[in-house]
């Protein structure tokens, strides 16, 4: 029987990984950033504005979606891009936690 051990850590924990494992990726960033400039839904300017292939460009916002980072929505035959501000909003401030969990340690390996 195979155990998913994901199952076994906080939600918040699996979140967090979640979301690095959506910005674990120089295309990903490239995209988001993108994104971020144009301020606006972008349809078929990521695959134009990047050098990467329409299958690799569609794979990386297939993983920046599942995060919940962007959202697409269907107009005719293409599909837009945008930030989810909402979930952005949320990632930033779950990793920004992490970040600030950190304790200098006066000592250390």
């Amino acid at each position: 029987m195979i155990v998913n051990k994901n199952s076994q850590f906080a939600k918040k924990t699996s979140m967090v990984s979640g979301y690095a494992k959506a910005l674990s990726h120089p295309a990903r960033i490239a995209i988001l950033r993108l994104l971020i400039k144009k301020n606006a839904c972008i349809c078929g300017d990521i695959v134009e504005e990047l050098p990467l292939s329409q299958s690799t460009v569609s794979q990386h916002l297939k993983e920046l979606k599942k995060a919940g980072l962007i959202k697409g929505d269907i107009s005719g035959v293409k599909v837009c891009y945008c930030i989810n501000e909402l979930e952005w909003k949320k990632a930033q401030k779950m990793i920004q936690e992490l970040f600030e969990s950190y304790q200098s340690l006066t000592r250390c390996c």
